[in-house]
């Protein structure tokens, strides 16, 4: 379910990313202590070209998650495709770079900066000459105000999501000149590089009207490189074709036709030849790869499958024609040995698909990079035992955050490290790792907060209507430990719940800890583990040792309690085919709480509910989840960390905090780094804004989340982004002979300074 997403910059933050396959983030890399923010650990890949080199014309079909509801970048329901369409056809200020900090857009801009602070901050933005609309009149001032007045905050006829920064503008004014727009702030605003990206024209913004439905369908009015066509809500598509009245380099493609395409599809349809670049999960890029493997000259088939094996196809129907007659000849009887041979063809018939879908993917490229968003495992502290500080930070603690992005990066590839801060990911200016709040991971430290907290080992539990007490059950476990036998116990649905943590499953089933599930989703993502456990009899790990042998140093303590009580913690995860990522490292994250004596009861959702009737409601203690990077972590990430305040009905206003932790100094930080103009100063200040959540433990950011294209090899310029804003106008097709330029395989990673 990694297809869930955000929209634009301006409401990016109000929705989060559910993903799995698709989904997750790194910590430090190669930092050192002059720059602690380091470089970015993934290159882009885009296939990146010269125009010289790129033919004029074509469509490119594009996969996207959904036609947007709205292609108001600014509104509640608008998603990754509304910004993907606002980023092709509108004006942006300023553009994110490959590492992921603001720069100037010179086909809008060229300049704009800080003119006053005193008495008031004063911004003056110059506009490029020949910046116009495609009804042909000049972007300007009346744009600008229109826009601001929109999403002031001021009037609520306005469905607006969000308001930051346009909240602290007190005017603005036309300039020195029609091309000079004068902006005045009420109070000083250190992100106001965030402000109109994407800019409206004031037909779109200058009345509620217009602002709530004027831009909903259609957009008759835009001013970039591509313009929309039309919004094809029954053939699922979102048409853009080449501006005509755009003045800067002309875009190389006729046409970019956004396709809704359900993640679990994709692959089918860029065999089916409908598709030229789609967002694909690990199992499809494995396919994909796998195609691009050397061919038999002659059939052109795969020489060698997976592993080494042959490829299939090597036998064909002669093979079937002489296991008939060997059939027939050593006494079968004619009927059965038909039926081999009807078996057999069908196998035949299986394997000719296989090939003939190999040879239709063969035309595509995997291109990878690591998202601009993050993963974390968020800790719901409103009520219940983890809010209580030490039991977070004894779950935090239990984590091997390393490990868990090893399991989701190192088989795609991509560098594996754990993300380091909440507020920015390496390479950005406001990234360095302020993990050392919290601690590293240490088992006996965890346990120890716990004990601190009131939760023992093996106390008695009470018990509910037809159980026995946790004290009777323990005594019974190790009775049956000391006569070499292992209790199985029943597990829910795998759509339901079931408890993990608190069972006595046969150890010799698993895989290095981990239950039937992990097992296979570790397969699925090539992942291979030694644990040196004997279990080729089908025992428990020691079962068979002499009396009085250690247990292994990571067998899974005693089950805590408290008050009667036992530290059992409600893990919610969706169940959608594209969350497979998710599910395997929830079964790792359940392994080690195990391990200090947690247990876990696990929830799997459907996807569409997951975030709304759970995450957002409180309905959980233990969920996966992402947010996506910003380059304005004072303005976008203070909704996400502020602490909850009461509402005038009685409930908690949490805003999008939705593991409600939050404290009075973080609030403060994030203030003053928002009204600072000295940009060393804020970095400064979020660096201690990101320590104090991470000693809080309300989230715990995991991995960067992996971003796997599939894209036609002869495609240029488009592909896996990272931070940087695609440039529309230089995609194209390759000419004849031309390649693009990828990155080369990533280095091995070295340790943190």
């Amino acid at each position: 379910m990694s297809h869930v997403g955000v929209g634009s910059r301006a409401v990016m933050r109000s929705v989060a990313f559910l993903t799995a396959g698709v989904l997750a983030v790194p910590a430090l890399a190669g930092c050192t202590s002059e720059d602690p923010s380091g470089k970015p650990l993934a290159e882009q890949d885009v296939a990146a070209a010269g125009r010289a080199s790129v033919s004029d014309g074509g469509t490119l079909r594009w996969a996207v998650d959904s036609v947007p509801d709205t292609l108001n970048a600014f509104q509640s329901d608008a998603d990754a495709t509304t910004t993907r369409v606002a980023q092709a056809v509108l004006p942006s200020m300023f553009r994110m770079d490959e590492a992921g900090s603001p720069v100037r857009n010179p086909d809008y801009l060229e300049s704009a900066e800080v003119v006053d602070t005193e008495p008031k901050q004063v911004v003056v933005y110059k506009l490029n000459q020949q910046a116009v609309w495609s009804d042909g009149r000049e972007i300007g001032a009346a744009d600008f105000a229109a826009q601001w007045r929109a999403l002031s905050g001021k009037d609520s006829a306005y469905w607006t999501a969000r308001n930051a920064g346009y909240d602290r503008i007190e005017k603005i004014e036309r300039g020195a000149n029609d091309l000079e727009v004068k902006v005045t702030f009420s109070r000083p605003y250190a992100d106001w590089k965030a402000l109109f990206t994407p800019l409206y024209p004031k037909d779109v913004t200058g009345t509620p009207d217009a602002f709530n439905d004027g831009a909903r369908r259609a957009l008759k009015v835009s001013a970039g490189p591509f313009a929309v066509k039309k919004v094809d809500t029954k053939g699922d598509q979102v048409v853009l074709t080449g501006n005509p009245r755009w003045w800067g380099e002309p875009a190389k493609l006729d046409q970019i036709v956004l396709r809704a395409v359900p993640r679990d599809e994709r692959v089918s349809e860029l065999v089916a030849g409908k598709l030229d670049l789609a967002e694909i999960d690990p199992e499809t890029a494995d396919e994909v790869g796998l195609a691009a493997a050397p061919r038999d000259p002659a059939t052109g088939t795969p020489l060698m499958g997976p592993g080494g094996t042959p490829a299939p196809g090597a036998q064909g129907r002669s093979a079937a024609e002489a296991l008939r007659s060997w059939a027939v000849a050593n006494g079968s009887d004619e009927e059965a040995a038909e039926e081999e041979v009807l078996a057999r063809e069908k196998r035949s018939e299986a394997e000719a698909k296989a090939r003939r879908r190999q040879q239709a993917l063969s035309g595509f490229e995997v291109r990878k990079s690591l998202e601009p968003a993050y993963t974390q495992l968020a800790l719901n502290g409103a009520d219940g035992p983890l809010a209580d500080e030490r039991v977070r930070r004894a779950v935090a603690r239990a984590l091997d955050r390393e490990k868990l992005a090893q399991a989701v990066l190192k088989p795609l590839g991509l560098p594996a490290e754990p993300v380091g801060s909440h507020l920015a990911l390496s390479g950005q200016p406001a990234y360095a790792d302020g993990s050392g709040a919290l601690g590293e991971q240490n088992a006996k430290e965890a346990r120890a907060l716990l004990a601190d907290a009131g939760w023992v080992p093996g106390g008695p539990v009470k018990k509910k209507d037809g159980e026995e007490a946790a004290g009777a059950e323990k005594d019974k476990k190790d009775k049956q430990e000391k006569d070499g036998k292992d209790e199985k116990k029943s597990e829910g649905d795998d759509d339901g719940t079931y408890i993990v943590g608190e069972d006595n499953k046969n150890e010799g089933d698993r895989n290095d800890g981990g239950d039937d599930a992990k097992d296979g989703a570790d397969r699925e993502s090539g992942e291979k583990h030694s644990s040196g456990k004997n279990t080729a009899q089908g025992g428990a790990p020691g079962a068979y040792a002499p009396k009085g042998t250690a247990a292994p140093a990571d067998a899974a303590a005693a089950p805590l309690a408290k008050d009667g009580k036992a530290l059992t913690l409600r893990f919610v995860l969706p169940s959608g085919p594209g969350s497979e990522t998710l599910r395997t490292v929830a079964d790792r994250i359940t392994d080690m709480l195990k391990e200090i004596g947690i247990g876990t009861e696990v929830t799997k959702v459907p996807d569409e509910s997951y975030f709304k009737d759970h995450i957002a409601a409180g309905e959980y203690d233990l969920a996966l989840y992402s947010w996506p990077a910003s380059a304005f972590p004072a303005t976008d990430a203070r909704p996400i960390y502020a602490k909850p305040v009461p509402a005038a009905d009685g409930s908690l206003n949490v805003a999008q905090n939705y593991t409600r932790v939050g404290t009075d100094q973080v609030d403060q930080l994030f203030d003053r780094a928002m009204t600072t103009l000295d940009q060393k100063e804020a970095r400064g200040l979020l660096r201690k804004a990101d320590s104090r959540i991470w000693a809080a433990a309300g989230s715990v950011p995991l991995y960067q989340r992996p971003q796997l294209v599939a894209a036609r090899e002869n495609l240029a310029n488009a592909g896996a982004f990272g931070f940087e804003t695609p440039v529309y106008e230089d995609m194209g097709f390759l000419k004849k002979g031309a390649q693009g330029s990828r990155p080369s395989a990533p280095a091995p990673s070295s340790p943190s300074s």
